[in-house]
């Protein structure tokens, strides 16, 4: 998104007066909130009303023992839930949202992608990541047990792809013409759920992943000396 967009959605929430966001009920922008993220390049009145709203939805979603997250930066906005070892009450209340458990590969793809986040912002160019689907199995296949049915390879691949874009931290982009290969948007809220620590801590069980991929080879080479 434009900064002149970005600039125009947060002017419009600054200099609106209260009263023109009585037609925003706040369980209509809380409800699309409870549902997944917000984007502000996907809907800038929502976005807007947000702004406008912020203290009382968060209060609001406090109620539900849960915290709003803005990133005014990146253009995103999401709740989760309150950190329970914080908040002896909250422990005590079932999650509203639910923690969901991710396979080895689905992590794996998640570690790759925000890598390749950090290294797009590194670049200080582009700040969308768009990659098409042969990058994405090029990324991974170097993972995955070697196998001589590449087409099944690919299927695993995108089956972990899939996932990906079901948590909502890939999009999958129209086709521009007819036949074109499917191309993906990584959406830059990957980096508020997967941190230096998360990348530091999978580092470390890929290496022994790694080490147990290249074994069954090494193992076949000792024995044919």
């Amino acid at each position: 998104m434009s900064d002149a967009l970005h600039d125009a959605s947060h002017n419009e929430a600054a200099s609106t007066p209260a009263t023109q966001w009585a037609q925003w009920d706040l369980s209509a922008v809380v409800i699309p909130l409870l549902r997944g993220v917000v984007y502000r390049d996907e809907d800038a009145t929502l976005w807007a009303a947000l702004q406008a709203l912020r203290a009382r939805v968060s209060d609001y979603v406090a109620v539900l023992a849960l915290e709003l997250v803005v990133d005014e930066a990146e253009g995103y906005a999401f709740v989760r839930s309150r950190a329970q070892e914080d908040d002896e009450a909250a422990a005590r209340l079932p999650r509203l949202v639910r923690r969901q458990p991710l396979t080895f590969h689905v992590s794996l793809l998640l570690a790759l992608l925000r890598k390749k986040l950090a290294e797009l912002d590194a670049g200080g160019g582009e700040t969308r990541l768009i990659l098409s689907r042969d990058e994405v199995v090029e990324m991974v296949r170097i993972f995955m047990p070697a196998s001589s049915n590449d087409a099944r390879l690919i299927d695993q691949i995108e089956t972990h792809l899939n996932k990906v874009i079901e948590l909502g931290f890939v999009r999958r982009l129209k086709p521009t013409q007819a036949g074109q290969a499917p191309v993906y948007e990584v959406r830059r809220i990957l980096k508020a759920f997967v941190d230096a620590q998360w990348l530091a801590e999978f580092d470390e069980r890929l290496q022994a992943y790694q080490h147990h991929l290249a074994a069954p080879q090494t193992e076949a080479d000792d024995a044919q000396q």
